[in-house]
């Protein structure tokens, strides 16, 4: 189901937070947007039972009222609901395999400190074929927004040095989706030789932000004639590239960051920006596999 959006369902608060991002960004995007729940237990489908005996009712019942509240909500849009048989973590692996991007929700543990550390979202980030999305529920006033209002920017972390195509295809497309603004941030640290006694010695500081900008400037050419439409900013940050970033993010609607698709540890992992992103970002985060 390539041409889809998979939600991870739970029934959790950030599980139906995730699904009703999601629908927005399928309905977009004009794709379909798939329901999934994951039961090792799910038993064969028997006849018609009461819902007492009936031991996958509640597995429905967690699909078949999100799918019902969404189509409520979005009409038109296409969605489908599907239990599987398997693990959580083996089956969002193969559905982000089979889908444009898989949307998940966090375990809402209350605090920004604790913001995604739930037992699926984060080994699913490290390891999916395609770009996952992190969305936690809104409880109050400050907590992170699931949705963005139309002025919110779209902010995409880029190394320069390294690969950054993909998570700049994601965030280009996603700003044009929402004719929302997008905004590049590069953060990089000074070396040693560049500290002073005094602070800061400012003929370094200047050379190394001048060559960061050229950078940036080689990097984003193609992508502005490609993408016309979208009002690009870029922003270089003589400082850690993960502070770079959250302080880039406070007012986004999407944080786009990048992680390694073949890292060599068995499990995945992802690096220092990535990880900063989806502890502390408030906003929603996708994590955005690169070669």
């Amino acid at each position: 189901m390539k041409s889809a959006i998979t939600v991870g369902l739970d029934g959790s608060p950030g599980s139906l937070a995730a699904a009703h991002w999601a629908a927005e960004e399928a309905q977009r995007r004009k794709l379909t947007l798939r329901l999934l729940h994951a039961w090792p237990l799910l038993v064969p489908e028997p006849a018609p039972l009461p819902a007492e005996v009936d031991q996958n009712y509640w597995a429905k019942r967690i699909v078949d009222d999100a799918l019902s509240e969404l189509q409520a909500r979005h009409p038109g849009l296409s969605v489908v609901g599907e239990l599987v048989a398997d693990d959580a973590q083996q089956a969002l692996l193969k559905a982000a395999a089979e889908s444009e991007m898989v949307v998940l929700g966090s375990r809402g543990l209350g605090s920004v400190e604790s913001y995604f550390l739930g037992d699926i979202s984060m080994p699913i980030a490290a390891r999916a074929e395609h770009a996952v999305v992190l969305i936690r529920a809104e409880t109050d006033e400050a907590s992170p927004r699931s949705t963005p209002r139309t002025a919110d920017p779209v902010v995409a972390a880029v190394q320069l040095h390294g690969p950054c195509e993909d998570v700049l295809s994601f965030a280009f497309v996603t700003a044009e989706a929402w004719n929302a603004p997008l905004r590049v941030v590069h953060g990089r640290n000074l070396p040693l030789h560049a500290h002073v006694p005094w602070g800061t010695h400012h003929g370094v500081a200047e050379e190394i932000a001048q060559d960061a900008q050229e950078q940036m400037d080689q990097v984003l050419h193609g992508w502005r004639e490609k993408f016309p439409g979208v009002a690009v900013t870029d922003v270089v940050r003589l400082e850690s590239p993960a502070k770079a970033v959250l302080r880039e993010a406070e007012s986004a609607g999407l944080l786009a960051v990048g992680r390694r698709r073949h890292h060599p540890h068995p499990t995945g992992r992802l690096g220092p920006v990535a990880q900063a992103a989806v502890h502390h970002a408030r906003c929603a985060v996708a994590v955005v596999p690169h070669d």
